[in-house]
């Protein structure tokens, strides 16, 4: 049984492997739009990658990273990386503060607002620990312990001294 989880992460996944294979196949014409966000990107790479090649790589691990998300293979890792893939692809695709048209304008904000919320499950699912105690839980507990035995033993060579 898949579980409510695996479920989740398969239905947030799929909305990255779809679009991903999309602008896959249509990354010509996406590098026009994307050239706006790429450009400095291009010059800080060595071999100075294209537009199209960097539309070509988000889509890849979008694909990649949606298909290991929805299996369940380190989902929190898949989820902050999906969610990085966001940022570019929203600012290049959905430049709603440049339209003139306020029709096209409504429809690239809600664009925004839903890639927003995108990542705001992403953020979700990738602090879920499924259960198991977090790092920073573990970490505490650590701390607290490592406290109370420094502490015990203190308290055992003073009663030791005072005697």
């Amino acid at each position: 049984m898949i579980g409510l989880r695996g479920l989740a992460r398969t239905l947030l996944a799929s909305i990255f492997v779809v679009g991903g294979v999309s602008a896959w196949r249509r990354s010509g014409r996406l590098a026009v739009p994307a050239s706006k966000v790429t450009g400095p990107v291009e010059d800080l790479v060595p071999g100075r990658p294209t537009t199209e090649q960097l539309v070509k790589v988000n889509a890849g691990v979008q694909v990649v990273g949606g298909t290991l998300f929805a299996l369940g293979f380190v989902p929190r890792v898949m989820a902050l990386l999906l969610g990085a893939t966001l940022v570019p692809t929203t600012l290049a695709g959905h430049r709603f503060w440049e339209m003139e048209d306020e029709a096209d304008r409504a429809q690239h904000q809600t664009q925004v607002l839903k890639n927003a919320g995108l990542i705001g499950g992403l953020v979700f699912a990738a602090l879920d620990t499924g259960g198991r105690p977090s790092v920073f839980w573990s970490g505490r507990r650590l701390a607290g312990d490592l406290a109370d035995t420094v502490s015990s033993a203190t308290t055992s060579v003073t009663d030791a001294v005072s005697s």
